[in-house]
């Protein structure tokens, strides 16, 4: 992945800031700039472009091989290291992730970057708030190829274990939860993306139950919310199933959500407003006298999170850009009876976007 491409954007919106470097503490991020994926990690940014990773002893070898471009400093003390060393190339204007430095990070930082300065000009802390975030919001070719790869080890896994009739009455939720998992690892998935959600019978009326005891019978419903993680990228991917005969009203409540996720995609399109996409999906379901039973927002954003920018709701803001990698999930829940949930995970592009979880959205009955 281009790693050094990255960083040089990131470089481009300080320098746009009127700053001379950089802390980026949070590791995802880390990640994102370096390809560093162990537990302890910073990176000094700077606008002559002569960056500085940090980690600590533990990490020395792998840092050699997964951040071979960088300069490579190592203490315990990380962050605190990173700042001195900042302090002392003359840094004024010094930005730092402040959703991700905590209130006594923030004094530790002030702090060190006082002693360092040794009574001369003390670098100036400037928020550069999410803008890596940002950033990651718009997929590169590598981070699509990594997503497809880690939508088709869910496919794959929900068809087998379909086809073995694995999903069949008198087994429990924490059983189909537990194989579904297992098959994703065997798959290639390095874990399941979240904790997978199986719901059965009136538990499918939770948006986000936990799989539990509760035995799949023939004549529920049954949601399956789950994904795999491929090189450190999340797939995300809801299907609803019914075990032995559909009743009308399930495929009523069915028919209405694939209704209103077809819309949902429709409207998935380079400078859409997403509140206006989640207002496509929505109105279906409004307009059908459900609207009270659509309980959340229409999709997020996907990637190193599992939920990431943007986030595709009613009260979302901004457009959304070619290569923003996002879910379309309306439901709809019926306490005390059953509920629906489609979702696939795209890629918005300049044309149709990319469907990426290609599992079949035809109501299938086991």
């Amino acid at each position: 992945m281009d790693h050094a491409g990255r960083r040089d954007r990131l470089r481009a919106v300080a320098g746009g800031a009127g700053l001379d470097a950089v802390l980026v503490t949070n590791l995802l991020n880390v990640r994102y700039l370096t390809g560093f994926t162990g537990s302890n990690g910073a990176l000094l940014l700077r606008a002559d472009s002569d960056d500085v990773f940090g980690t600590d002893g533990r990490y020395t070898t792998q840092a050699g091989v997964q951040v071979p471009d960088l300069e490579l400093l190592v203490d315990r003390s990380t962050v605190s290291a990173l700042a001195t060393r900042a302090a002392h190339l003359g840094t004024g204007r010094l930005g730092y992730e402040s959703h991700d430095v905590t209130v006594d990070g923030l004094h530790a930082l002030e702090r060190v970057l006082g002693e360092a300065a040794g009574g001369g000009a003390v670098p100036e802390l400037v928020s550069i708030r999410r803008a890596v975030e940002t950033l990651r919001a718009i997929k590169d070719g590598d981070e699509v190829e990594a997503l497809r790869r880690a939508c088709t080890v869910a496919d794959r896994a929900l068809a087998e274990l379909a086809a073995e009739g694995a999903l069949r009455p008198g087994r429990t939720e924490l059983d189909v939860g537990r194989e579904l998992d297992a098959r994703m690892l065997q798959l290639g998935a390095e874990a399941p993306s979240f904790e997978t959600i199986v719901a059965t019978g009136a538990n499918s009326a939770v948006p986000h139950h936990r799989p539990d005891a509760t035995v799949l019978r023939d004549g529920d419903l049954l949601k399956l919310d789950f994904g795999a993680t491929v090189d450190g990228y999340h797939s995300d991917m809801t299907r609803t199933l019914v075990l032995g005969h559909a009743t009308d009203w399930q495929q009523e409540v069915y028919a209405l959500v694939a209704a209103s996720q077809a819309a949902g995609r429709a409207a998935l399109a380079v400078g859409a407003e997403v509140a206006a996409v989640d207002a496509a999906a929505r109105d279906v379901i409004v307009a059908a006298g459900h609207g009270e039973h659509f309980t959340h927002g229409l999709g997020h954003g996907v990637g190193l999170e599992i939920h990431e920018a943007p986030g595709i709701s009613a009260l979302g803001a901004g457009t959304l850009a070619a290569g923003m990698a996002v879910t379309v999930e309306p439901g709809v829940y019926l306490p005390g009876h059953g509920g629906v949930r489609i979702e696939d995970t795209l890629i918005v592009a300049d044309g149709e976007p990319e469907l990426l979880t290609l599992t079949s959205k035809e109501l299938l009955v086991l």
